[in-house]
Parts: structure tokens; sequence; C-alpha cells
């Protein structure tokens, strides 16, 4: 039987780290290659990872204000995903409220309960409107040949959290004129954390993702008019 030659130890310690040394035993053994990874690496592989999730869950919210039938433990299940990956927010407002008046208009698809234990589409059609220059948001619930209910006023940003105070509420009843009321919130006192906010974690020219003060979670799709 031919002798055979190990390889100097310096060789050995040299190469160990990405080849296993093959066992001398005449049972046939598994050569498995030892890969060196560094941090940036890893980081790198997470950051690729969690870029995939995050489009996915778009991918599954975009369907889900298509055609409202997304099945609800899949929608809250990307919510989650959108959440966590707490993406860059330097360009959500200049999206969510436009470059001018009057702004862009978002109806609410679905909404979630804290913690995202429960949720489902909204029944109702509600819009909301932000006007990103003329810092305003209007927030509407519309039914039809019935009329509306809508509340205006005016908002703040920061980061990612937008805070507002609705400073008149508009009623339209069938065919007659909109009543308007006053809420006694004129001034020039900035809205903060201390009035009603949402916490936006995705915004984009189709969706846009927010939790709200309470802590529940809710999407909107973009729309082109009130309705």
């Amino acid at each position: 039987m031919p002798k055979i030659s190990h390889p100097r130890r310096d060789q050995q310690s040299k190469y160990s780290r990405y080849v296993h040394v093959w066992s001398t035993s005449t049972t046939p053994t598994t050569r498995i290659a030892s890969v060196s990874v560094d941090s940036s690496t890893v980081s790198i592989m997470m950051g690729l990872s969690a870029s995939w999730g995050v489009e996915e869950s778009v991918s599954v919210l975009k369907s889900a204000a298509k055609t409202r039938r997304v099945a609800k433990d899949e929608v809250l299940s990307a919510l989650s995903v959108i959440k966590k990956a707490k993406l860059d927010p330097s360009g959500f407002l200049g999206t969510l409220g436009g470059s001018g008046s009057p702004g862009r208009t978002w109806m609410l698809v679905f909404t979630a309960q804290k913690r995202l234990e429960s949720g489902g589409y909204f029944p109702l059609t509600a819009v909301q409107r932000f006007d990103a220059a003329a810092t305003r948001i209007e927030n509407g619930v519309y039914l039809g040949p019935i009329g509306n209910l809508t509340f205006e006023g005016r908002f703040s940003w920061k980061k990612r959290i937008l805070a507002f105070i609705f400073e008149s509420i508009r009623i339209k009843i069938g065919p007659f004129d909109p009543l308007q009321i006053g809420l006694g919130q004129k001034g020039e006192r900035e809205p903060s954390t201390k009035d009603p906010f949402f916490i936006w974690f995705y915004v984009d020219e189709e969706i846009a993702v927010a939790e709200g003060r309470s802590g529940g979670t809710a999407f909107w799709c973009r729309c082109r008019r009130n309705v």
C-alpha cells in the first residue's frame, strides 16, 4: 500500500480554515469547504435579505389594495415586515404630499389593531389629503349621494412623524351646500406628539403605511381625486 505523505503543519495551518484535511481512513468521507466570511459580508447579506422581504411585503399590500382579496393574515404579516425594516423616511413627505397645493390624496385600505394582532379592510370610503407645500391635512369619509364628513387642519413633520391639529369640520348632506364649523384650533401653535399623529414606515407612489397615536397600523393607496 503506498505511503501517504501528510502536509507540513505550517501548510496545514495555512489552509485548514478554507478546506478540511481529508481522513486517512479507508472509509469514504465527505470533504466540506469552510468559507471565511467577514462582518461586512454578513451585513450586506442581511441587508439584501431584509430588502427582499420588504419588496415582497410591498407587493402583497399593493395586491391587497387592488383586489381586497388578499388574506388578512398575509396583510398583517406584510405590515409587520415593513414596520420592522425602519426604512429611511427622508423622501416620505414629498411623496405623501407632493410638491405643490392641493397635495395628494390617499384612500384608506386596511386597519390593524395594536401589535398587529388582528385587522381588516376598511368598509367605508375614507380619503386623506396631504399638502406638503402648505402643511395642510384633510380627512374625509364619503358616502356617495348621502353626503360626506371632512376634517381639515394643519400638520407638522419631524423625521417620520406627522402630527396634526384639525381646525374645522365640514358636513355635507345630499344636494345641500356643506356646513362648515370651526373647532377653535386656529393659531400659530405647531402640532406636536401631544396631538394626534402618524408615524410613517413606508411611502411610495402607490401605497403608504403608518401607525397612529393609539398604536394601530393602517395602509393607504394613492387615489387621484376624492370620491
